[in-house]
């Protein structure tokens, strides 16, 4: 488990949360603010038969993309919200591969259990990993004040962004469970892993399986 002391620590910053929003703020201007026929919206978003042929990329790229300003809005929202604290507990690295791996099982998600015509974009996989590792840690610590609050906090960010694919297109739900699922199953690794060093292994193992068994399914 994540001492708390180290959770709640504001010495550091959380740079890579820092950057993920950037990144996200400048796709979606060179996306022309959301647009779908872009040439970078047909090159990254999880198009699902293009993932059958192959191009396992696409589980983690729409990660970059966003479907128009309300999409961005709630996706970096609640980045901002969840990252800093996930990444100052953990470190950098490992955050980084927290984010990555759940966006990969939140996009293997939505092809094993999407169609091949469907579309989708967003950093939602990655964020509902966010939420299960927040989930699983304050879990952990139900008995305790600082739990409960976190629990209060989860539960209702959960329903914020569980509504966003009743009303904003393009959205897969199953990325969100997948990423959801992964999430809580990395802090639970987390709480075991002796170091830093051992935190990004089991992220990005997690990461790898996903690919691995779109690639072979």
């Amino acid at each position: 488990m994540i001492p708390r002391q180290q959770l709640l620590s504001k010495a550091g910053g959380a740079p890579a949360t820092k950057v993920f929003i950037g990144i996200a703020a400048i796709f979606f201007v060179l996306t022309e603010f959301g647009g779908m026929r872009s040439t970078l919206f047909e090159s990254l978003a999880q198009i699902n038969f293009l993932v059958g042929e192959g191009e396992w990329w696409r589980l983690v790229t729409p990660v970059l993309l966003h479907a128009g300003i309300t999409h961005i809005a709630f996706n970096m929202w609640a980045l901002w919200v969840l990252g800093p604290q996930v990444e100052r507990g953990v470190g950098t690295w490992p955050f980084v591969g927290a984010y990555l791996a759940s966006a990969a099982v939140g996009g293997a998600f939505a092809y094993v259990f999407g169609s091949p015509q469907d579309v989708a974009v967003g950093a939602s996989g990655a964020i509902f990993g966010l939420f299960g590792i927040w989930l699983n840690w304050a879990l952990r610590r139900r008995n305790t004040t600082h739990g409960r609050a976190l629990l209060r906090q989860i539960g209702f960010l959960l329903l914020l962004n569980a509504a966003l694919p009743f009303i904003i297109p393009n959205i897969a739900w199953e990325a969100h469970l997948g990423g959801l699922l992964a999430g809580f199953f990395i802090g639970e690794l987390w709480s075991r892993a002796r170091n830093e060093s051992a935190r990004v292994a089991v992220t990005l193992a997690i990461a790898a399986v996903a690919i691995v068994s779109v690639l072979f399914r």
